[in-house]
Formats: structure tokens, sequence, C-alpha cells
């Protein structure tokens, strides 16, 4: 595996959710694969759970790690072409990347998307970059529009838990205060997908995701209908797709506090299990009863991005 930014990177999610129990069995067995290996770890953007638990996972394969903050601990960095440097921004990415490139054995690149440039957000434009021109295997640590190591820790989770064969699970927007990207729902939603599971997707009209991740599931308005009986209900943010509106992308169409999830939204459900991607605005996304509930895998969830990204860093060392 060179890149891993898609489900389809990982190969059939059986095997894959296999590996990952193994993992989860013994997160040491496989210390020999990264002696002598570095992964450079880049960050364009705020993080805890990606940053920890990657790290981590790196650890345990025997790895060393760098890990560099670019707005803290670098110069500012350019990514345009075409552009005169007579501004803030010392270095241009297209030297930086070959530069990290000759340091590492596989890099991780985690960059938000800006919301105000569809195309240019959707086209990966900094990211693809790293695969263009480092000369090594790149990893998502969440981009502009997907953040596969969180939903293959939440189909983890989901496997764990679930007590029928086919559960049904329910993305649900929720309100928020700032504009927010879609990456993770993006992402959820394609995972999903693939996965056995009966996805419905429920949000106020304006909200639709990109065909590319929403797929076959099942896109419900009514909140309260999209819930009822629903194993796993996952609360999300996200600003417009600017799918059936371009002009909207990035905005703020909705903060619905109906749309909240509450007791009475999870008593909707058939005793499902609540789940969020962290970190959460309590009294927006999610209530302090319904967080707190022994329903609540906010925490297994997070706890399971340590073994996604062991079985995906496990897999790129096995392909050097």
């Amino acid at each position: 595996m060179k890149t891993f930014f898609h489900v389809g990177d990982i190969g059939p999610l059986s095997a894959a959710l296999a590996e990952a129990q193994a993992v989860k069995s013994d997160r040491y067995a496989y210390q020999q694969l990264g002696k002598n290996k570095t992964l450079l770890m880049i960050f364009f953007n705020n993080s805890l759970r990606t940053r920890l638990s990657t790290q981590k996972a790196a650890m345990n394969l025997g790895m060393n790690v760098i890990v560099l903050d670019v707005n803290a601990g670098a110069w500012k960095l350019e990514t345009e072409r075409g552009v005169i440097m007579d501004g803030d921004k010392s270095e241009h990415l297209l030297e930086a990347i070959p530069v990290m490139g000759s340091y590492c054995d596989i890099i991780a690149v985690r960059s938000f998307a800006g919301l105000t440039d569809r195309d240019y957000d959707y086209a990966e434009t900094v990211v693809n970059q790293f695969v263009r021109y480092s000369g090594r295997p790149v990893v998502a640590m969440e981009t502009a529009t997907v953040h596969p190591l969180q939903a293959f820790a939440d189909l983890i989770t989901i496997e764990e838990h679930k007590r029928t064969e086919r559960p049904k699970v329910v993305l649900t927007w929720a309100p928020h205060c700032r504009a927010l990207p879609q990456a993770v729902p993006n992402s959820f939603a394609e995972w999903m997908n693939a996965a056995d599971v009966d996805l419905v997707i429920t949000h106020p009209e304006g909200y639709e995701l990109d065909p590319a991740f929403a797929g076959d599931a099942t896109v419900e308005y009514d909140q309260r209908k999209a819930l009822e009986g629903a194993d796993f209900v996952y609360a999300k943010n996200w600003s417009c797709p600017g799918v059936s509106r371009p002009a909207d992308y990035g905005r703020i169409l909705s903060q619905d506090r109906s749309w909240t999830i509450d007791s009475e939204h999870m008593a909707w459900t058939n005793d499902a299990f609540f789940m969020h991607c962290l970190p959460v605005r309590r009294g927006l996304i999610v209530t302090d009863d319904v967080i707190e509930s022994e329903h609540s895998l906010v925490i297994p969830e997070a706890a399971n991005r340590e073994i996604s990204a062991q079985v995906v860093l496990k897999r790129v060392l096995e392909s050097l």
C-alpha cells in the first residue's frame, strides 16, 4: 500500500477488520517491521487524537517518529504555483516536500479544507503534492475531503459493539457555531457504504454530501424518521458541501438546535450507541447525558484510532 486516502486503499474490509483485532490483541508483535524506519508526521492544523494515536501506532511498530508542526516550528510554506513570494511565506512546498521525503520512509499529512474554493479543496491540492513530489508513501491524517483513519476506527468500533449482523447506522448532521469541513462525514459515509451496514444520512436540505462519498446511502431529511430503529447514531456537523449550490460551499446554512442529539432523540432509536469523532461541542452536537451515558462509544472509538493507524502503517511498511 503506497497511499492511504480511501476505503479502496485498504483492500477487503473483512481482512482489514480481522487484522485490526490481531493487532489489538498484541500491539508489539511487529516491532521488527519498523526497525530503522522513520515516519514523518506533518501537521498543517491542530490535532490531539490523530497526533497521539498515529505516533503511538508507529512506536508500537518500532518506528522512529518525527513530528513537524508547520505553523509552529517551520518556515511558513507557500502552496500555490506561479506566485511572487514577497509576503510572509519563506519556502515553497515544492522544495520542502522532497527535502522532507529525504529524511523519512513514510509521510503522514494532516491538512484541512480552506472552505472557500470547492474545486481547490476537492482536488486535494496540498496532499497530492506530497504524493507527487515526496517519493514516499503518503498516509492521510485528514485532508480537505477525507479522514480515513477516523472512519476505519469507527468501523472497528461498530464491529466490536454491533448486536445484529447488519446494523442500522445513522449519520446525523448536528448544529455548530463554526463552519466545519466535510472530511469526517465524507469518509464515514464512504466506509459505511463499503461495510455490511444499513447506512442512513440525515441533515437539513442543502447539506447533501458529494455523491462520490454518499454513494447508495439512504438520505432522509426528517431526522426523527431517520433515527427510528437505529443501532448506531453518529453525530457530526459539516458545512455546506456545495453539491447543489456551489456558491454556498463552506457556509453555515442552519443552526437549528432541534438537531442536537439529546435523550429524546436517542429514545427514537433501537437503544442505539452514540458515536462522535471528537472534539465535540457539548450542548450543540450532543447533550451531557447522552455523551456520558453507558451507550456512548466516544472513548472506545478514540482508542481505536491507535489500532486503525497501526494496521495502515503496518501494511505500508510491508510494501516498502
